[in-house]
């Protein structure tokens, strides 16, 4: 049997849509394209940092991979491998753990870059353009195969470099400076 993909003219109609599975989806150019699963270390990665934040703000405000956020250009979402929540996304994501523009964007996305020069460029070029499009004021681009974070913050409507830790290096957050925490710790 042959099934038909579905075309979406809105991200509105794309927020309709349920195929009644857990896959998630990137919406580009009007199709459906599937998230591929995540590899077990960058999980490790993010299940570390959620730990630390989670001390620190709360369960309540940080999300994982499924939190779905709504960007410009293509494709029209994405699913930061962590996020930190404003405590006035708890309500609003209560029904869908989408962000939508509309909304007030997250204090600070994570991304944990795949292997790979397309993973890489994705998360080091595509997607600091769409978040700081977003006025995200922090990104965190955290990279296993180099052992080093870049921080960037969010000035004048542009990203800046905090940093580019690695080693021993005590982490800097412009958003959370209780953070102490050392890059190895992470990797």
């Amino acid at each position: 049997m042959l099934t038909v993909k579905p075309r979406f003219e809105t991200f509105e109609e794309y927020l309709e849509y349920d195929d009644n599975s857990e896959q998630l989806y990137e919406l580009f150019n009007g199709e459906l394209i599937e998230v591929p699963p995540e590899s077990g270390f960058n999980v490790q990665i993010a299940n570390r940092l959620f730990l630390i934040f989670a001390l620190i703000v709360g369960t309540d405000r940080v999300r994982g991979h499924g939190l779905e956020l709504e960007v410009r250009g293509e494709p029209k979402n994405r699913y930061p491998d962590l996020t930190i929540i404003r405590e006035e996304h708890i309500q609003q994501l209560s029904k869908r753990n989408t962000i939508r523009l509309s909304m007030s964007p997250p204090l600070l996305v994570v991304e944990v870059v795949s292997p790979g020069e397309i993973q890489r460029d994705r998360d080091y070029i595509a997607k600091r353009m769409q978040y700081q499009d977003c006025a995200i004021p922090e990104y965190w681009i955290v990279d296993p195969q180099t052992q080093t974070i870049l921080v960037l913050e969010l000035t004048d409507n542009t990203y800046t470099e905090v940093g580019n830790f690695s080693n021993n290096d005590l982490l800097q957050s412009p958003q959370f400076k209780q953070l102490d925490l050392k890059v190895s710790q992470i990797f």
